[in-house]
């Protein structure tokens, strides 16, 4: 034994210098002895990951492409995997701002992996993310969003925030979409942006791309699925978009307009003017015509039916929750609804997890709903190769749909059960023909008598369940059945189930009168097994004693009072209690007080008979296919559906008003065409020579001017008008003089010298810039109000682009109103205005208008810099009118007056995340200054800034509220392209205008 140990040692040396010795040491987890070559097996055994990182590394940090892209694939690969590979973060965040495509796309896939979790260095890399939201490609602006907001730190809320708001009006649904997401761990990081990111949302929304619904509708459910009237003015583009959306997407969308329906729709359960029912309330038949003429049938709205249209064919989608989610709607609407019937069974052929969820809906669906099912009735009978759970609810679903019509064919089924292999499922057929035979009285005789054959069974959980339901039974009709109690008396001998025993000792002490001489045997033999049964056995042996023993004391009086004494010192504390309380309730003493005279009426009372009911009853008060409805419980983040108004909400909350496309037609009579036409030689004049300007047509000023003065003094009354010529005349000379030295051409102090005539006297307190004469001002005019919605008033609103006479910070609004009625309309004014945010700033009430008569009056509208519209109410002294006015974005600015090196210079201010520019294809015949300076001042109320050069044309503006630059520069460049730049603080502004321009500019 001495000789074999060194032996062994020797062996296990030697063993552990074999290469790959120590990998089966670590399996099995054995220690070693800290020798040399254990360390060098150690060594060897992390050399080897450490070595592979150490070239990962090396191939990120080297100069060649080719191998930095094939270690990040070799990282990717190992992610994919399941591997950690954070310790590489250091070196993969270095190449983030590659110029390869395809190894930028990878590092970004990396980094939103680990990002949350190495946040310190990733901050190190935010400007290189910021960058990033600039790039070209839209991949890469969306990587960056996404890593960005996976960078869990508060700190860089700000800075998340911007890049969202800037990647909302990204011209990419893709980078749009990206910005729904990060919407949502951005509310979960800081919830006090609710309100900014509730804008984001709303813009979002808007969005007619079905890459964008899915996921800003999931934003809106995240961050505020309470504020419905967002989705007013979107519920139809959004039923339209439904069919195209990704299958996430649709799974969302409905789940809201689901929610949405249930708040906006009547009920299409609504049953009015049911005949029998006026009769049995009329007492004259003069009532009941009345109640007839007052009932009005049930017409579903248009946009309900819109919904339902559009889901139907969703009912076919190859997803099982988009196809649930579609039943839902329909089957809420249409209770016949073959079509949405049959597809719901033919999804319980499907894998198990999909017919457990569906067959859920269909049991909780069949309770109130019988005829929908009926039909269908064979496709719920159980297969054999079913699971105990799917049989289980296959099961409760035939027993919700037995009548009088199919009970025979279901009991037939149940027969077949009962002797399945499968003894739960045979106990809980056994549990389905009680409830049938409780259900439908016509056959609880029948089923009481094929229970009772049950109880021969040789299966001992099948007779138990049997008995348990047959004490249910017979407490509907237990005189008719004494034969039946007798007989299970006789298998307590048996049955060894706590619960069929238990049964039995209930139906015999609450029978006990029944059978006198059974009873008292009954107990005996309990009396012996007393210590060994169950608890709940023995509850019921108490219940019996204390019963017979005021039913027939002198056979069973000392049985009782050995029953008591063995319960009395019973381990169960409820046992006890129990012995406790029969003794001094049955067993009259001086301590008992008067409760004994009562004890056989306590005892011995009449018990209702039990009620049998699907354990599905109560889960409707879920949304069906829910987590909450699976669990009938209320899960966490569970919305509720709310009830069906009972009136009908106002259906014109979801009418969109069509903004026409503007005219840009010139017409003499106008005060812009002159005024168009005009400035153009500004664009001209600035690169045009001597000789070129003395064969140009000069503008006839005085016309001009007359035009000016007459369209402001229509807009405001005789007073304020005079007032403001004066004070325009007043100060036009000091400031003529100023501006003469600016420029030695005559054209230009010409131009210069009509610009401080036009009207305007506002100069700019923000900037150092001086507010100009709008350059076109649209003629067309819009519709706020028609005649039939207004009960016979038209209004009508136009921008007219002059600096509003009430505030600085103001757009000015003209309306026209006309009377299309027969009698004058009194008393019209503006009423309640909202949203919050946005100032109005009223016109004096028009106490009378006559018929057929029109009246222009101006109003101030501070939209605080964004196109969200701004609400009121026009009132009459009758009636009262909701209407809105949402401007377009080139109507939030007021032109300015700037020099080119000054374009320049507040240019190279406004970069990096406030600049916007794009690549933009112009047609031949507008490759010149007059169309791009045409197409650019409709579109927004811009200056005409004179540039040096014949290929770039120069725009200047201020927002009205904030008094922000805004600057557009157009660089005309080969093969009918152009650059198109617009430069602003207001970053998301910014992004609208240049999608504008963009459209302007790349129409012929």
């Amino acid at each position: 034994m001495w000789s074999g140990a060194p032996s062994m040692s020797t062996n296990n040396l030697s063993y552990n210098e074999q290469g790959g010795g120590a990998e089966p040491a670590v399996e099995l987890g054995q220690e070693s002895t800290p020798t040399a070559s254990g360390s060098t097996a150690a060594a060897g055994l992390f050399s080897t990951d450490f070595k592979k990182n150490e070239d990962l590394k090396e191939m990120l940090e080297s100069n060649k492409e080719s191998l930095k892209l094939e270690a990040m694939k070799r990282i990717v690969g190992l992610i994919a995997k399941g591997k950690n590979a954070s310790e590489l973060f250091p070196a993969v965040v270095k190449n983030v701002a590659s110029k390869n495509i395809e190894l930028k796309k990878l590092v970004y896939v990396y980094l939103v992996r680990y990002a949350e979790e190495q946040q310190d260095l990733a901050l190190l890399s935010i400007s290189t993310f910021q960058r990033a939201l600039k790039d070209p490609n839209q991949l890469i602006r969306a990587s960056a969003l996404r890593v960005l907001s996976s960078i869990r730190v508060p700190i860089i809320v700000p800075i998340m925030m911007l890049a969202i708001k800037e990647a909302a009006t990204d011209l990419s649904p893709y980078v749009r979409k990206t910005a729904a997401h990060a919407i949502q761990k951005l509310y979960s990081l800081d919830p006090e942006q609710k309100e900014h990111l509730i804008e984001v949302i709303d813009k979002l929304l808007k969005d007619k791309s079905t890459l964008v619904a899915g996921s800003v509708v999931m934003a809106f459910e995240e961050v505020c699925p309470d504020r419905i009237d967002l989705i007013h003015k979107n519920y139809r583009k959004l039923c339209n978009l439904l069919v195209d959306v990704e299958e996430w997407g649709q799974v969302v969308i409905i789940t809201m307009l689901t929610r949405y329906a249930r708040t906006q729709f009547l009920s299409p359960w609504r049953e009015v003017g049911c005949l029998g029912q006026v009769c049995s309330k009329a007492f004259y038949d003069s009532d009941v015509e009345k109640e007839k003429a007052d009932s009005k049938p049930y017409m579903m709205d248009p946009d309900h039916r819109l919904l339902l249209r559009n889901t139907k064919p969703l009912l076919q989608s190859r997803n099982t929750a988009v196809s649930v989610l579609a039943q839902q709607g329909h089957s809420a609407a249409e209770s016949r609804n073959a079509l949405c019937t049959r597809t719901r069974t033919h999804l319980t052929e499907r894998h198990q997890e999909v017919q457990y969820i569906v067959l859920q809906n269909i049991a909780t669906m069949s309770i109130q709903r019988k005829g929908m099912f009926e039909p269908f009735l064979k496709s719920f009978y159980v297969r054999s190769t079913d699971a105990t759970h799917i049989k289980t609810l296959k099961l409760e679903i035939l027993t919700n749909l037995a009548t009088e019509a199919n009970i025979s064919t279901i009991l037939r089924e149940f027969q077949t059960y009962v002797k399945s292999q499968d003894k739960q499922f045979a106990a809980t057929t056994i549990q389905a023909i009680g409830r049938c035979a409780t259900n439908i009285s016509e056959i609880t005789d029948t089923c009481l008598n094929g229970l009772v054959l049950l109880l021969s069974n040789r299966d001992e959980t099948v007779v138990a369940e049997c008995v348990v339901v047959i004490k249910k039974l017979l407490q509907t009709q237990p005189s008719q059945h004494s034969d039946i109690i007798k007989h299970m008396a006789k298998l307590l001998d048996n049955i060894t189930v706590p619960m069929a025993r238990a049964s039995i000792l209930w139906l015999i002490g609450e029978y006990c009168e029944r059978v006198p001489k059974i009873a008292p045997d009954v107990l005996r033999k309990v009396a012996k097994s007393f210590t060994s049964e169950e608890d709940i056995v023995k509850l019921q042996t108490l219940n019996l004693a204390a019963k017979l023993y005021l039913t027939n004391s002198k056979q069973t009086k000392l049985l009782t009072q050995y029953i008591l004494n063995l319960g009395k010192y019973d381990q169960n504390y409820d046992i006890r209690d129990r012995t406790r309380f029969l003794r001094q309730l049955i067993v009259p003493n001086e301590k008992s007080g008067a409760l004994s005279k009562y004890a056989k009426r306590i005892l011995l009372a009449s018990k209702p008979a039990p009620v049998l009911e699907s354990a599905f009853k109560d889960r409707d008060r879920f949304q069906l296919g829910t987590l909450s409805h699976t669990l009938n419980a209320k899960a966490s983040g569970y919305l509720e559906l709310s009830d069906w108004p009972t009136v009908a909400p106002d259906q014109s909350v979801r009418n969109v008003e069509v903004m026409e496309p503007q005219s840009l037609e010139r017409q003499p009579s106008t005060r812009g065409s002159d005024l168009f036409a005009y400035h153009l030689l500004v664009l001209l004049c600035s690169d045009s020579d001597d000789a070129k300007e003395k064969k140009r047509p000069k503008p006839k000023l005085d016309s001009v001017s007359s035009h000016s003065k007459a369209s402001s003094s229509s807009d405001n009354t005789a007073s304020s008008g005079s007032e403001s010529e004066e004070d325009t005349d007043s100060d036009s000379e000091p400031e003529q003089k100023k501006k003469k030295k600016l420029s030695s051409k005559p054209q230009v102090r010409q131009i210069l010298s009509f610009a401080l005539n036009c009207g305007c006297k506002m100069c700019l307190c923000v900037t150092a810039f001086q507010v100009s004469s709008p350059v076109f001002v649209p003629p067309k005019s819009h519709e706020l109000l028609h005649r039939m919605s207004g009960k016979g008033l038209a209004v009508s609103y136009h921008f007219p682009r002059q600096p509003c006479a009430y505030s600085h910070r103001m757009v000015s609004v003209q309306l026209t109103l006309t009377n299309g009625r027969d009698q004058p309309l009194e008393d019209i004014c503006v009423g309640e205005a909202g949203p919050p945010g946005i100032a109005i700033h009223r016109f004096a009430t028009i106490e009378r208008l006559q018929p057929e008569a029109s009246i222009t009056v101006s109003m101030g509208i501070d939209f605080n810099d964004s196109t969200q519209a701004a609400n009121f109410q026009l009132c009459t002294k009758t009636d009262q009118f909701s209407v809105s006015i949402q401007p377009a974005v080139g109507e939030l600015l007021m032109p300015v007056t700037m020099t080119e090196q000054d374009f320049l210079k507040e240019q190279g201010q406004l970069t990096g995340m406030n600049e916007s520019s794009v690549t933009i294809t112009i047609a031949p015949d507008s490759m010149s200054s007059q169309p791009v300076g045409r197409k650019v001042v409709s579109v927004a109320n811009m200056g005409v800034v004179p540039s040096s050069q014949n290929s770039i044309h120069r725009f200047a503006a201020k927002t009205v509220s904030s008094g922000s630059l805004v600057l557009s520069s157009v660089v005309l460049q080969e093969a009918s392209t152009a650059k198109l730049v617009v430069n602003t603080e207001k970053t998301v502004l910014g992004s609208v205008l240049l999608r504008e321009l963009k459209t302007a500019l790349s129409q012929g």
